[in-house]
């Protein structure tokens, strides 16, 4: 038996796993519409920057070609629009406006506001995130108010990562927000109409494996209609069956204890009736010599019951151990326990091939074989021919799945009550006093092998067929 897991362990239960994954999604999803809205919220500040540009470069445009532009007015421009430098290009020629007091980077990085490519975004602004902070941005733009002509900005990334930075830290606590609340909803949700019916009945699985026979742990029934509801029903159906047949097989064992003390008793008494009987019968009074054999033969047969009984409660189910077993020379060791080797009116006929292998246990098959023949003698014995001589055949077929052994008689055949109870023990007997236990039991030996032993219905005569897998069979 499996014994049962009654220490916790510490892998996450089910609505840990719930709302985890709930939690991962939604922030999955997050990240996918951060991505273009970081990309946007850059794009938005650099286009700022080049209308904060744009103003400067009208302020230029105001002053006359032959007089200079004042150096600290252009000082003033250029920390009012958060730059180095602007540099205005129209009509192939440029103009220049820098700081004083700024050294011009011999190296920069660009952005283009022109180039609106997705994926150009997206790549700028993770840039900006990840690499951004002590570097020199040139930003190249276009404004209506600049004419479309181009515009050129030199200024330090650190403001615009700076501005990036609290914007993804913004949506960052917002996206847990979200992820929480929305968690914390679906897994309410979730947890009343699926995880605590699951724990319930997990639960009561629990409680029921550890004592079946307590009848209070049968789970109750719901009227849901959903997969749960089914669940509960079909639960609660299984846990009624093994308890009903915990408790007839507690019956039938203790009847069963019962039956064979007392099987066991009649045995002796029955013994000690064959003893006076052997006696009885030596005796030469007329009368005694004919109902002598019959008393015999009574008691034979009571004997041969109750020690069936015994030796069937006593056996137990042993698994087949298969080896390589030639089926004719099996045949032939069977039919000689069963008493058709010899037999004065019966003929034995093994159409199985010489040499024919097969993969089995030899004693659980050899007692298969026996079982059917002795019931195929039986019942020739049991009737009177002057036509057609009796006759029992073992042959053998294949196909490409498996391998059958038929074993026919051409007898009365099965009468419908042993039809109707086939390998029922003691409902499935084809005679008169038998038990029905044979049948039973080649059953049993013939699927522990992977096989089906089967009545084959046929107008004369009964027979049965053996099939076993072909994997089972090595010739």
């Amino acid at each position: 038996m499996v014994k049962s897991q009654s220490k916790k362990s510490f892998a996450p239960g089910l609505s840990t796993k719930l709302i985890a994954m709930i939690i991962f999604v939604i922030l999955a999803v997050e990240v996918v519409i951060f991505l273009p809205s970081l990309a946007n919220s850059r794009l938005n500040w650099l286009d700022d920057r080049v209308r904060v540009g744009a103003v400067a470069v009208r302020v230029l445009d105001a002053v006359p070609p032959d007089m200079e532009l004042p150096g600290d007015l252009a000082d003033r421009l250029l920390e009012t629009a958060g730059a180095d430098a602007i540099v205005f290009r129209r009509d192939g020629q440029s103009q220049l406006l820098e700081r004083s007091d700024v050294k011009m980077p011999s190296s920069v990085v660009t952005a283009d506001t022109r180039q609106r490519n997705p994926l150009s975004l997206i790549a700028g602004g993770l840039d900006v995130l990840i690499f951004g902070g002590g570097r020199t941005l040139r930003i190249i733009g276009a404004t209506p108010e600049t004419g479309g002509d181009v515009i050129e900005i030199i200024m330090p990334e650190e403001p615009l990562r700076d501005a990036l930075m609290v914007y993804a830290l913004n949506i960052f606590f917002l996206s847990v927000l979200i992820a929480a609340m929305t968690a914390g909803a679906i897994f309410l949700f979730l947890n009343q109409v699926l995880i605590k019916p699951i724990q319930h009945i997990t639960a009561n699985m629990v409680a029921f494996r550890s004592a079946p026979e307590n009848a209070s742990l049968i789970i109750s029934s719901s009227e849901r209609k959903d997969e749960i509801g089914i669940m509960l029903r079909e639960l609660e159906g299984m846990e009624s069956n093994i308890f009903s047949m915990l408790g007839q097989r507690r019956h039938l064992a203790d009847l069963g204890l019962a039956v064979a003390q007392i099987n066991h008793d009649l045995r002796n008494t029955l013994s000690s009736a064959q003893l006076l009987s052997d006696q009885v019968a030596t005796l030469e009074d007329p009368q005694v010599q004919r109902l002598a054999p019959r008393l015999v033969l009574t008691l034979d047969k009571a004997i041969g019951f109750a020690q069936s009984v015994i030796d069937y409660g006593r056996q137990r189910t042993v698994p087949p151990k298969p080896q390589l077993v030639d089926l004719h020379a099996l045949i032939d060791e069977a039919a000689f326990d069963a008493g058709l080797v010899g037999h004065p009116d019966i003929s034995l006929k093994n159409k199985v091939p010489d040499g024919m292998s097969i993969f089995v246990d030899p004693d659980q098959m050899a007692r298969v074989m026996l079982n059917l023949m002795k019931n195929a003698r039986e019942a020739l014995e049991g009737i009177r021919t002057e036509h057609d001589p009796l006759e029992i055949c073992v042959d053998y077929a294949e196909d490409p799945d498996c391998f059958t052994i038929g074993i026919s008689d051409n007898g009365p055949g099965l009468p419908p009550r042993a039809q109707d109870n086939l390998f029922v023990a003691f409902e499935g007997s084809a005679r008169a006093g038998g038990t029905g236990l044979g049948l039973a039991i080649s059953r049993e030996i013939t699927e522990a092998h992977g096989g089906k032993l089967s009545h084959i219905s046929q107008e004369k005569g009964t027979r049965f067929e053996i099939r076993l897998p072909r994997s089972k069979r090595l010739s």
